[in-house]
């Protein structure tokens, strides 16, 4: 299964930027993976390529990590090709990309810089798997 962090923005913090780019590179050890920076006016263009789409967001549905890991493991063998979870910019998403959501995901109630989205969901992605795969990363 493809799956895809899609941001409205860039990086901008250089130590943000590499703690994406090491967990981007775990991720693919478990899944092709691409990360996209695009703007706010084309991101429901770039989202409607993907079979599903996740909104971050902070009304979204909230998961404990084991919980986060089931919901990749139901979607990697629920048959579809590829998943792209997307961060909006500094006010959200647009009607036309909520539209086009299948779902959003809280990583918190509180909010948090685009950059620091990027960093932590890529962590938490990333414990999904090694969760998934029984590895010695998380510990309850």
């Amino acid at each position: 299964m493809k799956i895809a962090l899609v941001t409205v923005g860039k990086t901008q913090d250089e130590s943000v930027a590499a703690l994406v780019m090491e967990y981007s590179k775990r991720i693919g050890r478990y899944a092709t993976f691409e990360s996209a920076d695009t703007t706010d006016e084309k991101l429901a263009e770039r989202l409607e390529k993907y079979d599903r789409v996740f909104l971050l967001d902070e009304k979204g549905r909230e998961y404990r990590s084991v919980e986060f890991a089931d919901f990749i493991g139901k979607q990697m063998n629920s048959g579809v090709k590829s998943v792209a979870f997307a961060v909006g910019g500094p006010f959200g998403f647009s009607d036309e990309v909520r539209a086009i959501a299948d779902g959003s995901i809280a990583l918190s109630k509180m909010t948090f810089p685009h950059d620091l989205v990027r960093a932590i969901f890529l962590e938490q992605l990333y414990r999904a798997f090694s969760i998934l795969k029984n590895e010695k990363y998380h510990h309850e």
